[in-house]
């Protein structure tokens, strides 16, 4: 069975940004279970999938657009300190607040000035080219109730609790 629009796939992956740093990967044993089509994962990497069956392998290159995005510069921020209750946050570090709608809204802290905080709102991994070096476990249907919540069930899947 190949990859295809509707489909449960099984991706087992390790992430770079070209350097060989590998920043991201699956477990070793339990891969990304996610449905083809649905926009689990990025968009460059699931059209690059497209057709493949068990046990392929293949190198990945996502470009910014295609990934996480461009870098907006609007993205970051002076926020006043007294918004961090006090505590001020750690440069380089990633935090979540809480949008508008109630959202999580991660961010990350990129600079310390008098009387404010610089945070960037953009993704980690926007305006970056993602180095993807994947293996394709598994290929199967996805279920009447996975095609509904668009997102797997069961082993690797999503549990509603």
């Amino acid at each position: 069975m190949k990859i295809a629009n509707g489909r449960v796939v099984a991706l087992e992956y390790k992430l770079h940004l070209g350097d060989g740093d590998v920043i991201d990967a699956s477990e070793p044993g339990s891969p990304l279970y996610y449905i083809q089509g649905e926009g689990n994962i990025v968009p460059g990497l699931e059209r690059a999938l497209e057709g493949l069956g068990k046990d392929d392998t293949k190198q990945v290159i996502v470009p910014a657009e295609d990934g996480y995005g461009p870098h907006d510069p609007q993205g970051v921020q002076d926020v006043p300190n007294d918004a961090f209750g006090g505590e001020l946050p750690e440069v380089g570090n990633q935090y979540t607040a809480r949008g508008p709608e109630g959202e999580v809204v991660p961010f990350v802290v990129r600079e310390l000035k008098p009387g404010f905080v610089v945070v960037d709102l953009n993704h980690p991994l926007a305006g970056k080219t993602l180095h993807f070096d994947v293996a394709i476990r598994e290929v199967r249907e996805a279920t009447d109730e996975e095609k509904e919540h668009g997102h797997v069930h069961g082993p690797g899947g999503q549990h509603h609790h």
